[in-house]
């Protein structure tokens, strides 16, 4: 019998864990922490929970590598993916943080169990997330991180929209007394990339009763890697024409956590922190003799640079109080902002510099750069809460309801004039053409500027009653129920459940299952977006409309506006503890989810003319896409946690595996246009991308042993195969194994210090072989779905230090 390679891949990590289950005597780590996420009754600890849910602690955070919190979180949890993307504008930036191989909006963040606010940035290239605008994960310093819970489980019913894949809740410090220093060099085997990064954590009392003010001021900055290959179709002698890899990032941010106690019964707390990020990316090369360029300015073409800067700012503030009988109330208002302002340079607008005068002749200049718009998304959250026991005769039942009020608002504004333009007069009755005889495109070359058309500054407002159940009828039996009630001011209410139940019937084994019902609501970005874009069509750079929900264009092809996507999720697992130093978990589960809201293919006009041509060439613009609720999705999946811990007489070994397995499919296309069926609206490709843009299978196994004062952490992530065929024919990214290796040495309970590799043998993407052209412009690995990257291994040193 022969054995493929993934069968063979799955085999090793099994062993891994199976391994992990032999011998010793200890503590299994996560038992010892508790968790709040998922359940409103008392804390439990991981495996005591009727849902499953992950706990990253502080040493993982410090040994794992990776400074940037999205792509830790990749590295430490399976079911969590953060793609790499380049020449994606924005979203070279801010890239998009997933769950369980579902889309970055499906995914609630709460930051001391309080809603995270969602980026700015829809991205609307090619990636993964296509049409979606998740959270900006990498917007929360780590230092300022005390441990992170992940649900894995559908949640819309217990905390809202979004948490149809799970939630994610990042927990602050909260210690006093203490200055905590961190910093880390890093740099990769091919020499670039440099990365700095320091931070600063100290804690504050306030007063004589408890309270504290805990702040954290972290700087962070990443150089820039480029892996792109020689271009020898469009430069003659063949020459790098493209960046492929990351862009030049700087970080800063300041962070805070606190309380103050009223009394004994009550306290005001407040958390919160601002953000800034600046980064640099790059647009497709404009080749020589190209109509996009002018040869007088640029007699070699030029690489348009795309400059943004990205703030993000949030704080909360809140009122906790102890009520008679065990009961506890809340009240909080939750206010956070994303902001990301895009700059155009090294580049120019083509229509500017080929306008004729009104006397004769022709203008013949046009500036080198300018500011291209400016995004910004903000949330303001209200919450009153209360929860506690209520006797039903000998059987108490744990209470949770509230109600929540909250308003979105999404902004777009316009940019400098010459960054949209059809020349000086914006006129396109104006035949502008370039020496060539092609007609001049409008507005600065890479990013075209938001218009004063596309600007826009709305929002909406919803408000939501939940009740929240748990009871334990007898000591082996938990049960768990929710019901969430939700009325928005633009599409309508909604209502959603959850049950949940958790049996033990001994202390070494423990069932647990779940079914709910959860929605998504269209996000206000998704609802009020629009800006023209310049893409690839058949290789050809072209300029791309995207039309807002009930614009023209959408009631032109029959899209009607769009609705909440809805959601079945049910999951069944297993809890395993033989010993105190021994867990294995199993959890299956499954999500489905109708009408969910996609970006539609690029929708372009017949050969020919047809009905699509009569509606966008008036436009002038070469094709358009849009939001819509198109498709429907089922998520089946498997997730295996093992972790064992040995003691010897001086020193200690754990080990720990976590198999992912997942698969997402598109059930249905579906359309309510007249022109544009389900299969046109959202073709092939863009099934290819959620089916397959992301891993199916994400291992993680691990050993962290102890001796002394020296720690030695290995780590090895396994990623699935994923495939893309956008543009290009069908291309497969093969599996990989990426392993990560960590020494540190004690100096004495607080002071550390580390050396580290990431990605040790330096695995890469297979060479595309199957992309046309592409691989001739210097395309030589994956680019829109990159679960690993392409920058290969990379070297860091990082002292800490705590007094």
């Amino acid at each position: 019998m022969t054995t493929t390679p993934h069968f063979k891949h799955t085999l090793l990590a099994s062993a891994i864990l199976l391994l992990a289950a032999q011998t010793a005597q200890a503590q299994t780590p996560d038992e010892q922490t508790v968790v709040v996420l998922g359940s409103r009754s008392v804390a439990k600890s991981a495996l005591d929970t009727s849902s499953p849910v992950g706990l990253i602690s502080q040493k993982d955070l410090q040994t794992a590598g990776p400074l940037e919190l999205g792509k830790l979180l990749q590295t430490l949890d399976p079911s969590f993916n953060f793609s790499t993307t380049f020449i994606s504008d924005g979203t070279d930036s801010i890239r998009p943080a997933t769950l369980r191989s579902l889309g970055p909006d499906q995914v609630l963040v709460l930051i001391n169990g309080k809603r995270r606010h969602q980026q700015a940035l829809v991205n609307v290239q090619q990636t993964i997330g296509r049409g979606s605008a998740g959270t900006d994960i990498n917007a929360i310093p780590l230092a300022a991180i005390h441990h992170i819970e992940v649900l894995r489980d559908g949640a819309a019913a217990q905390y809202g929209s979004d948490a149809i894949a799970g939630v994610i809740n990042i927990v602050l410090k909260s210690n006093i007394g203490e200055t905590a220093l961190s910093g880390q060099l890093g740099t990769t085997s091919e020499g670039d990339g440099d990365l700095y990064s320091g931070s600063v954590n100290r804690g504050f009392a306030l007063g004589e009763n408890g309270g504290f003010i805990n702040l954290t001021a972290e700087a962070r900055k990443r150089g820039e890697t480029n892996r792109a290959g020689p271009d020898s179709l469009r430069a003659n002698p063949p020459r790098v024409t493209q960046h492929i890899g990351d862009s030049n990032t700087k970080d800063a941010y300041l962070w805070w956590n606190g309380a103050l106690p009223i009394d004994s019964h009550s306290e005001f707390y407040a958390f919160g922190g601002v953000s800034k990020r600046t980064s640099d990316s790059y647009g497709f090369f404009r080749s020589a003799g190209d109509a996009r360029t002018v040869a007088a300015v640029y007699p070699n073409g030029f690489l348009p640079a795309i400059s943004t800067d990205i703030k993000d700012a949030s704080w909360a503030f809140g009122y906790r109080r102890d009520l008679p009988s065990d009961w506890k109330a809340d009240i909080s208002i939750n206010y956070g902002q994303s902001e990301l302002a895009f700059h155009e340079s090294n580049s120019l607008n083509v229509s500017y510099w080929y306008e004729p005068k009104p006397g004769g002749g022709i203008y013949a200049e046009s500036p080198r750069e300018a500011d291209t718009g400016t995004l910004r998304f903000s949330q303001l959250t209200f919450n009153a809460d209360v929860k506690g026991p209520v006797k039903f005769g000998d059987t108490t039942v744990s209470l949770a309801t509230g109600f929540e009020y909250r308003r979105d608002n999404y902004q777009i504004i316009a940019g400098d004039p010459v960054s949209y333009q059809y020349g000086r007069t914006n006129n396109p009755a104006i035949n502008i053409v370039t020496p060539g005889g092609a007609t001049a495109a409008a507005g600065i070359q890479g990013f075209p500027g938001y218009t004063p058309g596309t600007a826009v500054d709305s929002g909406r407002h919803n408000i939501a009653l939940f009740l929240d159940a748990e009871t334990k009828p007898v000591d082996t039996l938990t049960l768990g129920g929710a019901v969430r009630y939700e009325d928005y001011s633009d599409f309508g209410n909604t209502v959603t459940g959850k049950l949940s139940a958790r049996f033990d019937p001994t202390k070494e084994l423990g069932f647990r299952a779940s079914a709910s019902t959860g929605f998504r609501a269209p996000s206000v970005q998704q609802e009020f977006y629009s800006s023209v874009s310049t893409n690839l069509n058949n290789g050809v750079l072209t300029e791309t409309l995207t039309a807002r929900q009930g614009s023209a264009v959408t009631q032109a092809f029959g899209i009607k506006p769009l609705k909440e996507e809805t959601s079945t999720s049910g999951s069944v697992g297993v809890v395993f503890r033989p010993a105190q130093n021994f867990s294995l978990t199993a959890d299956a589960y499954q999500i489905k989810i109708k009408d969910r809201i996609v970006f539609s293919s690029e929708i372009a006009p017949e050969a020919g003319g047809g009905p699509i041509a009569n509606i966008l060439r008036p436009l002038g613009v070469g094709q358009a896409q849009f939001f819509t609720n198109a498709v429907d999705t089922r998520t089946r999946g498997l997730d295996i946690v093992a972790v064992h811990t040995t003691k010897f007489d001086a020193s200690t070994l754990v080990l720990s595996g976590q198999l992912g397995f997942n698969k997402t499919e598109v059930t249905k296309r579906h359309s309510t246009s007249s022109v544009l069926s389900g299969e046109k609206l959202f073709d092939k490709s863009q099934v290819t991308l959620i089916e397959h843009g992301q891993p199916r299978k994400h291992h993680v196994v691990a050993a962290d042993y102890t001796v002394g004062a020296w720690n030695v952490t290995t780590r090895a992530n396994y990623y699935g195969e994923v495939y893309a065929e956008n543009f290009s024919p069908l291309q497969k990214w093969d599996a990989r194994w990426l392993v990560d290796a960590t020494v540190r040495y004690a100096f004495s309970k607080r002071t550390f210090l580390s050396a580290g590799v990431n990605n040790a043998f330096n695995q890469l993407p297979n060479e595309w072989t199957n992309g046309g052209d592409f691989p001739k412009l210097g395309f030589t690995r994956c680019w829109e779905t990159c679960p690993i990257g392409v920058n290969g291994r990379s070297f860091y040193v990082r002292a800490d230090t705590a007094f």
